[in-house]
């Protein structure tokens, strides 16, 4: 499999490293509220993420994260969860292109071993093609849960100062997070929630800790980029203080 690789180089404006995560929430309820099966709103969904991911540099994001599939997701049907896994092949094979041509680098965050040899080897494949891209840095979360995430870097830890690779003395929060799977990324600045849900649901727990977030009532079926820059004017808007006193 091959496509273009067409990547006008860095993008001329000033550099952002704004990083903006989402939950993905409220495409079951968008089908369903027009009596169509949920996968239709998943399949609406993409479409949002396409919208999104090519405005991103006029947004000034640079790092955008998605939350697409959590570990608790499998307790979904069977026919909702095998439509989501060929979503996500369908959705990578067609923008492979349209990123190399955008600018986007693709990353998969999430515990892999339940997938599906094949959906694997695509996202293995695709984090290749595009490795060479720096304009949109996109992580898409799949069987990804934020406790999961820390166990597995925990039992990494462990298992590097049982080798003799690591010093208990040097264990820190720079440490942990060199063992997670966003080692690769700043942490988010903002976090957005879709669908008027009020909770994070296991989503980046750790890289969260002071991130700003947003809990918005529209459904992310009905997110599109004009309400991420309003979401994204307010949040400019707000003093971020990490634990200080403004002075």
């Amino acid at each position: 499999m091959t496509f273009d690789r067409s990547y006008p180089g860095p993008d001329p404006r000033p550099a952002s490293n704004l990083h903006v995560a989402v939950i993905m929430d409220g495409n079951g309820r968008w089908a369903s509220n027009r009596g169509w099966p949920r996968l239709v709103g998943h399949r609406k969904g993409a479409e949002r993420v396409r919208q999104l991911v090519s405005e991103c540099p006029d947004l000034g994001i640079r790092y955008l994260t998605l939350y697409a599939f959590s570990t608790e997701n499998w307790k979904r049907t069977t026919e909702e969860v095998m439509g989501l896994m060929a979503l996500f092949a369908r959705y990578i094979k067609r923008e492979a292109g349209r990123m190399n041509r955008e600018g986007v680098r693709l990353r998969v965050i999430g515990d892999r071993r339940q997938l599906d040899p094949k959906l694997s080897a695509l996202f293995d494949w695709v984090e290749t093609e595009t490795a060479h891209n720096d304009r949109v840095h996109l992580s898409l979360a799949i069987n990804y849960g934020g406790r999961d995430e820390i166990a597995r870097a925990t039992r990494d830890i462990a298992r590097d100062v049982a080798e003799g690779r690591l010093s208990p003395d040097e264990i820190c929060d720079a440490t942990m997070t060199r063992y997670l799977d966003t080692s690769y990324m700043p942490d988010p600045d903002l976090v957005v929630r879709t669908s008027g849900e009020t909770r994070v649901s296991n989503y980046l727990l750790w890289q969260a800790a002071y991130s700003e977030y947003v809990f918005t009532p529209v459904l992310w079926p009905d997110f599109t980029p004009d309400t991420m820059k309003t979401i994204l004017d307010a949040f400019h808007a707000r003093e971020r203080r990490f634990g200080g006193v403004m002075s």
